[in-house]
């Protein structure tokens, strides 16, 4: 089911339902895209073609891949095979808040809120591998409470919920 995109932002790719089914998809990528381009140079980061590369292939769809998948995609481009190309790349992609990484999946995932400060949760299908991010921000605020209440602060928290898509759920995977 597209959806129309009434100014710069995706509504869409933004919510797990549409992460989840079928929308425009290549808007969505595109807007993800300019918009992480536009923060780099914002931040005098550099976007370097093999990083935007990387980023193009997070963004191909809502799945997470792993690192290993990123160098083949990356080789075949003629980026070269060295794992070390990957690994910088979506270490960069990760620092400047334009990736995530699925810790479930040992996989990463672009993010489709650069430049926004958000808690997502991640919702992982078991069956398909497909990802959304959904926002997380009371979760966040309850984890936050319950450690304040012991005396911690949290810095930093990776929320990932495995289930089924609903694809998968009325395929019956």
């Amino acid at each position: 089911m597209p959806h129309d995109h009434p100014d710069s932002d995706c509504p869409g790719c933004a919510t797990p339902d549409l992460a989840f089914s079928s929308h425009d998809h290549a808007h969505c990528a595109t807007d993800v895209l300019a918009r992480a381009e536009a923060l780099a140079a914002a931040s005098g980061a550099r976007m370097t073609p093999v990083r935007k590369r990387v980023l193009e292939i997070l963004l191909e769809s809502h799945k997470a891949m792993g690192a290993y998948d990123v160098l083949q995609r990356l080789a075949a481009d003629g980026f070269g095979n060295q794992p070390p190309v990957a690994y910088r790349a979506l270490e960069f992609l990760v620092e400047q808040g334009f990736a995530h990484r699925i810790r479930r999946l040992n996989a990463f995932a672009a993010c489709m809120h650069p430049g926004e400060a958000h808690a997502p949760a991640f919702l992982i299908c078991k069956s398909c591998d497909a990802v959304a991010e959904a926002p997380a921000a009371l979760v966040r605020a309850a984890l936050d409470k319950a450690a304040a209440a012991i005396g911690f602060v949290v810095e930093r928290s990776n929320i990932e919920a495995l289930g089924l898509c609903p694809s998968c759920l009325e395929s019956g995977k």
